[in-house]
């Protein structure tokens, strides 16, 4: 009797370890090399931590390297499913601080999002353009060369670092449109969409909840020109080169790449197998050293 009442007790065991290792797996992978994981890795500390407006979230981090320049620059645009639950500029440090130390200058930008008073639209679009303009003050004082200037952005980040290279062709009186913003010269998706309609519906299985609707303050039949002006898909050729790192959300990307390439834009594509959302962006790992050649690619591209 027993043997037959610790064999089942032994069988519960296995059944439960079974049933939580998924779980476990997750918190693991999570802890050692989500967000979190990203947040813990020592980056050198800013030149810089530049103020483009009064809210606490609308400051950007200015990294530049030793030496005379001009230095090119990267701005770096977080992702976080746009929203305040998720996602900040220190989960992207990691990249902006490798960027530097291969003589890139970095501009890491925070920015107010769903959740955030004045986040979501038209705010948080108006921000990253803000944080982008605002290099026009810094360029001289760190001899920045804004001739050489890219904008990478990982998954939310990815629409607006993409965004960014149409900024010119929003719909008159758009209330994301800045005066004459700066453009980038070539730009980096890493992980994340190219328009936002499409999204709808895998949001939330991404996200863990619906965050486009909420962002764009209504669906697509309901506010559609803001659809139109927040979607890079909907104004190709974005004439930039672009560069598209996929990884998780690799089959999510391939329409707008595909799209891209048939427009006429100049398109490459980094897709390496077995690639997390997170460590596509870990300069740690292989994935994530190849984002960073890909970025640094891009800027050295760029004629001088």
């Amino acid at each position: 009797m027993r043997k037959w009442i610790w064999g089942g007790i032994v069988l519960v065991i296995v059944g439960l370890g079974i049933a939580a290792w998924p779980y476990a797996r997750f918190a693991y992978l999570w802890h050692f090399y989500g967000p979190s994981a990203l947040e813990r890795m020592a980056v050198s500390a800013p030149t810089d931590t530049v103020r483009y407006g009064p809210a606490p979230k609308q400051y950007a981090d200015l990294r530049v390297p030793p030496g005379k320049g001009p230095f090119p620059i990267a701005v770096i645009i977080h992702g976080g499913c746009w929203d305040v639950s998720f996602g900040s500029s220190g989960t992207i440090a990691p990249i902006a601080d490798a960027l530097t130390r291969r003589g890139i200058a970095t501009l890491n930008v925070q920015y107010r999002v769903v959740g955030d008073a004045g986040g979501g639209w038209p705010g948080t679009m108006r921000d990253v353009g803000t944080a982008i303009d605002a290099l026009r003050q810094l360029a001289r004082r760190y001899r920045l060369d804004l001739n050489r200037m890219v904008v990478a952005g990982h998954s939310a980040g990815a629409q607006l670092a993409l965004w960014s290279a149409m900024r010119d062709r929003l719909s008159p009186g758009s209330q994301i449109a800045l005066p004459d913003p700066l453009l980038p010269r070539a730009v980096v998706a890493i992980d994340g969409p190219g328009a936002l309609a499409e999204f709808i519906g895998q949001d939330a299985d991404a996200c863990g909840k619906p965050v486009i609707v909420p962002f764009m303050g209504g669906t697509p039949a309901q506010v559609p020109q803001r659809y139109r002006d927040a979607s890079p898909q909907d104004h190709l050729p974005l004439h930039v080169p672009q560069y598209l790192a996929q990884a998780a959300f690799a089959d999510l990307m391939q329409p707008y790449i595909d799209k891209a390439r048939r427009s006429g834009d100049p398109v490459t594509a980094y897709r390496p197998t077995n690639t997390g959302h997170f460590s596509i962006i870990n300069p740690t790992l292989p994935q994530g050293q190849g984002t960073v050649a890909l970025i640094t690619d891009a800027v050295r591209k760029l004629p001088k």
